[in-house]
């Protein structure tokens, strides 16, 4: 029998790392709504937008992860998916109104489902 490689505990550690951290996004965002409805200005249907279009874009990017993972490797995906998501998150909480929340949110689903 093959003996596993080294690194394997460290892909596992690192994958599940970025799916809680994903996990944790889409609560904290389910949590500040009441927060971001009053700051941002938006009628409780306007602010479902934000949750609305991370799940949109991530369901429409999950399917093509392998594709990605393909054309670019495993690690360099990965990187640029957990590097796209911080931004964008950094980027979700210096926004001022809710077009630029909802667009940070769209890019933030689209790292975040690589």
């Amino acid at each position: 029998m093959n003996k596993p490689p080294a690194s394997r505990p460290a892909v596992v550690i690192t994958v599940i790392t970025a799916a809680l951290i994903v996990l944790i996004d889409m609560t904290v965002a389910n949590v500040a709504l009441p927060d971001m409805m009053g700051s941002l200005g938006a009628t409780s249907e306007q602010i479902t937008w934000v949750l609305t279009s991370f799940a949109m874009a991530e369901a429409i990017v999950i399917p093509l992860a392998g594709f990605l993972t393909l054309r670019f490797g495993e690690r360099r995906l990965l990187f640029t998916a957990i590097a796209g998501f911080v931004l964008m998150s950094m980027l979700c909480g210096q926004s001022d109104s809710l077009p630029e929340m909802i667009c940070f949110r769209i890019f933030q689903g689209i790292f975040g489902a690589a």
